[in-house]
């Protein structure tokens, strides 16, 4: 997408529509799937949905990826004791979705398997399939957990909150 396009998207994106397509009930939805995935591997899922990004980041060249990579890092999802922390990030003005991994993960996870998730999510969420798109989501990214780092005592307390943020 051209900077200018994209500068558009962001001016005249759903700022609005945030709430519309990510209830409190929907929240609670994705908050308690991702708790309940979290009890069976050493995984830790955040999920953060952005309305828009400003006209001067555009204008500075940050893309959704990098952006995802901001929040990675502030809302410390880097910070976890087996370096599996997992973001989601649904960027709605360019209709963009990323999956960033920690380095724990990273090794394990294929960049494809994680392109696998998006691409799902962004059929359903083409076709205005926001809670089924964001629980398949979830439940996709807990079944790859599951298989590369299984297992959970959970004798260390939940390391991030379970609950989606709206920015």
């Amino acid at each position: 997408m051209a900077r200018m396009q994209r500068l558009l998207a962001n001016l005249l994106g759903g700022w609005f529509q945030l709430h519309r397509r990510f209830p409190a009930e929907l929240l609670d939805e994705m908050a308690a799937a991702i708790a309940a995935g979290e009890r069976g591997h050493k995984g830790e899922i955040r999920f953060a949905v952005e309305s828009r990004l400003t006209p001067l980041a555009v204008l500075g060249g940050l893309d959704a990826r990098g952006r995802a990579q901001q929040l990675f890092a502030q809302l410390r999802v880097w910070d976890t004791e087996h370096n599996s922390g997992v973001l989601f990030y649904v960027l709605m003005a360019e209709h963009r979705i990323e999956i960033i991994a920690d380095r724990g993960i990273a090794a394990r996870v294929t960049t494809a398997e994680w392109d696998a998730i998006c691409a799902r999510m962004r059929v359903c969420y083409a076709h205005g399939q926001w809670r089924d798109g964001s629980l398949e989501g979830i439940a996709a990214a807990h079944a790859l957990l599951l298989r590369h780092f299984p297992g959970n005592d959970k004798a260390s307390p939940d390391e991030l909150s379970d609950r989606p943020v709206l920015l």
